[in-house]
């Protein structure tokens, strides 16, 4: 895929559906004993091996008129023993959600993903999840994919102190702690994003918050709601905002995007770049709060990204990396060691792809140094397979002389019509 570079970029973009929130709407209508529609449903590869691990539990998943889900489950213990061996893809969201929904139950299942996905950790899941009864084993001493899922006994509420903020460990317990015999709490060090405990009050689970901690007691079903429409994925619009703020004479409206405040990172350190954001039209879609985004070209600043913040904009460190080189004087990126185990070391392949076309990035441990502003030549980037590598290797090339992508075919993960997007914004 070659992307050259542009003199603006102008128009309107609907931001696709939200990755996690898309994921959360199929496994939580799964377990209704009622039909759930969900629009906006992101018709991406990641969200598919998530439908398609449901319906081999015997949940039916229907597409309707512009993309419309409507999923009938057959009720909170309605989960039949697939089989056949579950495919989650790529998606980690897929199978560590599902590992704590499948552990539950009362019959044996298989999960397991691709090349990329065998490579990412599991035990942070399986750990957790063992306190609380579920007998789950891996690859590597339980370390890897594929995983065995055993059926389930008695299944015990804890209390579990997250050492590192992940949303995905915090989801799998949270999912099995709706089939326990007593409360559980998860302590968190600082916020990650809390789309699953959003999801469960929309399906009437009564979730409880104190400071960083959440409880949820047991219960025995969901009332789910007739609709769920899914806000636009912040993520997603990360690379207009990025975009049309590095390339000059560029002015893009994004169209319904959610600004869930674990999720809304990316706005906060543009802003501090000195970005020209406009937040309007702000609104709620569910408990999901969600607007349109105005951003015009601006001249950016480097700014200092710590670890606080990081897990409300851990999938946009690669695109904002791309802002860092466009900016004046120096970025650093700290408290990102957990991009190292994502589809790529993603510290590892931006320093590297970046490099390629002319940028001079320093790695550290945990994150980046970045000295702005720097110029970028015209060259060939590999993807490593990650989607948001992919999608932030083209805003440098748009912004610069070009980029040619090798395996571009990755952004299907998440944004299947990026690259034609991107064409139809232009300015020639």
């Amino acid at each position: 895929m070659k992307v050259t570079g542009t003199t603006g970029l102008k128009g309107t973009v609907n931001i696709p559906g939200d990755k996690s929130i898309s994921h959360r709407s199929i496994m939580l209508a799964g377990l209704a004993d009622t039909p759930v529609k969900i629009t906006n449903f992101l018709h991406a590869a990641d969200c598919w091996s998530t439908i398609d691990c449901m319906r081999a539990l015997r949940v039916r998943v229907e597409q309707g008129d512009a993309g419309v889900l409507t999923v009938t489950g057959n009720g909170f213990y309605g989960l039949r023993e697939p089989h056949e061996v579950l495919d989650a893809g790529n998606s980690g969201t897929t199978i560590r959600l599902m590992t704590g929904l499948l552990g539950v139950q009362p019959f044996f299942s298989v999960m397991t993903g691709d090349a990329s996905l065998r490579k990412r950790p599991m035990a942070r899941v399986i750990t957790p999840l063992a306190r609380m009864g579920i007998n789950v084993k891996g690859r590597e001493q339980s370390r890897y994919a594929p995983l065995a899922i055993l059926a389930a006994e008695q299944i015990q509420g804890i209390e579990y102190d997250m050492p590192v903020a992940s949303a995905q460990v915090k989801s799998a317990i949270l999912l099995a702690a709706l089939f326990a015999n007593s409360p559980t709490i998860v302590a968190e060090p600082m916020p990650s994003r809390d789309h699953t405990e959003r999801m469960f009050e929309t399906f009437g689970i009564p979730v409880k918050r104190e400071g960083n901690s959440i409880i949820i007691e047991p219960v025995q079903k969901v009332d789910a709601p007739e609709q769920i429409d899914v806000p636009g994925d912040i993520s997603s619009a990360a690379f207009w905002l990025v975009a049309a703020s590095i390339i000059p004479n560029s002015q893009l409206v994004l169209v319904n995007v959610g600004i869930n405040p674990t999720r809304t990172g990316i706005l906060d350190i543009l802003t501090q770049m000195g970005a020209d954001i406009t937040v309007t039209n702000e609104r709620w879609s569910g408990r999901e709060p969600v607007a349109d985004i105005i951003v015009r070209s601006a001249k950016l600043q480097g700014v200092t990204i710590g670890a606080e913040i990081i897990p409300r904009l851990i999938d946009e460190i690669p695109v904002l990396t791309v802002a860092a080189l466009f900016a004046e004087g120096q970025t650093i990126v700290t408290g990102a060691e957990e991009l190292r185990v994502k589809e790529t070391d993603r510290l590892k392949a931006v320093v590297l792809e970046l490099g390629k076309m002319g940028a001079a990035i320093d790695e550290t441990a945990d994150g980046l140094i970045i000295n702005g502003p720097q110029k970028l030549n015209f060259a060939s980037c590999n993807s490593h397979h990650d989607h948001r590598m992919a999608m932030a290797l083209a805003v440098a090339g748009a912004a610069a002389q070009g980029v040619e992508i090798e395996e571009p075919d990755c952004v299907k993960i998440s944004y299947p019509d990026f690259f034609s997007i991107l064409a139809a914004l232009r300015q020639e």
